[in-house]
C-alpha cells in the first residue's frame, strides 16, 4: 500500500584517499610548515579575548531596569 523510499547512493570518491596520502605526504611537511608561520606572522599578537558586552554596559542595563521596575510598581500599587 505504502511505498518505501530508497536510500540514495552516490558515487563519492574522497578527496584524500590513502593512495594520495601516500604520494603528498613527503610534500606536505614543509608545506604546512610554511603555511603556519606565514599565518603567525599575519596575526601577530591579537590573541585578546573580549566579552560580547563591557561591564559598563552591563551595569547600565541593570540599572535601567531597577529603575523601570521601580516605577512600574509605583505605578501599579
Amino acid at each position: 500500500m505504502f511505498k518505501q523510499r530508497k536510500h540514495r547512493t552516490f558515487n563519492y570518491q574522497p578527496r584524500f584517499s590513502k593512495e594520495n596520502q601516500a604520494d603528498s605526504s613527503l610534500n606536505n611537511n614543509s608545506d604546512t610548515k610554511d603555511f603556519v608561520s606565514k599565518w603567525r606572522k599575519a596575526n601577530g599578537n591579537k590573541t585578546k579575548i573580549r566579552g560580547a558586552m563591557s561591564l559598563k554596559i552591563l551595569i547600565f542595563i541593570l540599572v535601567l531596569l531597577l529603575i523601570c521596575m521601580y516605577v512600574l510598581e509605583k505605578k501599579y500599587m
